[in-house]
């Protein structure tokens, strides 16, 4: 069966988000521990999508393991397979895919861009837990809950701060463990506005990932928390520490469109 490593989020390559895709024929699922181990020999977070045959509207089910577990959504991975299966196309196409998130879809445009349409998930305010601060090496200004996403929201005063943060990986794994949070997303306001509007960094050291570069589900908080303070619907979020990617959303009701490129670094036959 194919499969690729595409970096998600960038139009060059080894920057933005890395992803896994396995394209899968028809029929039944693998099983988990199979997909498991994909995604630990890739070192990636890893999109699984087969033929849908089941006569709904979907084209594609998808799921989603990074190397230690099933995940609920991941969006470099879905936006990663759509460019995978643009391949070959000669004009734009749509991607219809199933997921136990819900469905979602995928539009591929001519200048090579990707646009998720995935559902909001509304940021509400919360205390902040206690040992988030220790464990993330920064004070937080205000902690948001993200409903189904299973995030929290983390704002802070600046762009710097997000920037140099270099939180304790084995505190924030075990304050993830106890709060049954997926991870943490850390943003600010751009401190100028050199091509985008606000910045974020993603952690989720207790499912297998110390620092996901580019996090497409976590825009889908991130792009009505900040349209809302800044007035705007259409907004560009900069994601990442050493590496880094652009998402340009626009928050349209209880959906959000979230556009990025991807650059396959791979592609290959799995033997086994």
């Amino acid at each position: 069966m194919r499969v690729l490593v595409i970096d998600a989020f960038t139009d060059r390559p080894f920057a933005g988000n890395p992803a896994g895709v396995c394209l899968l024929g028809a029929g039944s699922w693998p099983e988990d521990a199979w997909m498991l181990r994909v995604a630990d020999e890739l070192s990636l977070e890893t999109a699984f999508a087969r033929p849908t045959s089941d006569g709904g509207p979907a084209d594609w089910d998808l799921r989603w393991f990074t190397p230690a577990a099933e995940s609920n959504v991941c969006g470099h991975a879905t936006l990663a397979t759509a460019h995978a299966l643009r391949a070959g196309h000669a004009g734009p196409l749509t991607v219809r895919f199933a997921s136990a998130f819900g469905p979602l879809t995928a539009h591929t445009h001519p200048d090579g861009a990707i646009t998720l349409d995935f559902p909001v998930a509304h940021p509400a305010e919360t205390p902040t837990p206690e040992g988030l601060a220790r464990a993330l090496g920064v004070e937080p200004g205000a902690t948001y809950r993200t409903g189904t996403l299973g995030d929290l929201l983390v704002a802070v005063e600046s762009e710097s701060v997000v920037r140099h943060l270099s939180p304790d990986f084995p505190a924030l794994a075990e304050f993830t463990r106890r709060t049954g949070i997926r991870g943490i997303i850390v943003t600010a306001e751009a401190d100028d506005r050199r091509g985008y509007d606000f910045v974020s960094r993603y952690f989720a050291p207790a499912g297998g990932i110390l620092e996901d570069p580019v996090t497409g589900s976590a825009h889908t908080a991130l792009a009505p928390f900040w349209s809302q303070r800044l007035g705007r619907n259409r907004l560009t979020g900069l994601q990442g520490g050493d590496r880094t990617g652009l998402v340009s959303t626009a928050v349209d009701g209880d959906r959000v469109h979230l556009t990025g490129h991807a650059v396959t670094v791979l592609d290959g036959v799995l033997q086994q």
